[in-house]
């Protein structure tokens, strides 16, 4: 596969599955043997949890989107700058906490990493601004 094809891929990761909530688009575009690392703190090989936790985000944002801001590919690889935006209407787990619906509209950004093998993700690397996050739904004060 071409770096556009692959680029066209994590193009669909993004607008199809965590857009639009189309979770069975995962075992399209993810191996299910892939490895998937965010903050350091998440190492999964299922693609059933992806699927659950997509789920998840967009049962606690329901209007969920997300914009690529940017995306480059060399060889096996594609990076992608994104913003996500939505409206806070469930709990949402996170760091281990749960935080009750707020109603606030959110606004977060976030890096991916894809590796690609035979035109499906094997490994995805994520980074993303949880305390600007958790600034904007109250569990942290603001950084001054």
């Amino acid at each position: 596969m071409s770096a556009e094809d692959n680029k066209a891929i994590a193009r669909r990761y993004w607008e199809e599955v965590w857009s639009t909530g189309n979770v069975a688009m995962v075992d399209e575009i993810v191996a299910p043997e892939s490895l998937f690392h965010s903050g350091g703190s998440i190492n999964t090989r299922d693609n059933e949890a992806r699927k659950q936790g997509t789920t998840r985000w967009r049962t606690w944002v329901p209007d969920l989107r997300t914009t690529i801001d940017d995306i480059f590919a060399e060889g096996d690889k594609v990076v992608v700058r994104w913003t996500t935006r939505g409206t806070h209407r469930g709990n949402i787990a996170i760091g281990g906490m749960t935080i009750p619906p707020t109603g606030k509209q959110i606004s977060y950004v976030g890096m991916d990493i894809f590796h690609f093998r035979g035109g499906k993700i094997v490994e995805l690397w994520r980074n993303w601004d949880r305390l600007g996050l958790l600034e904007q739904l109250g569990m942290v004060p603001p950084a001054e």
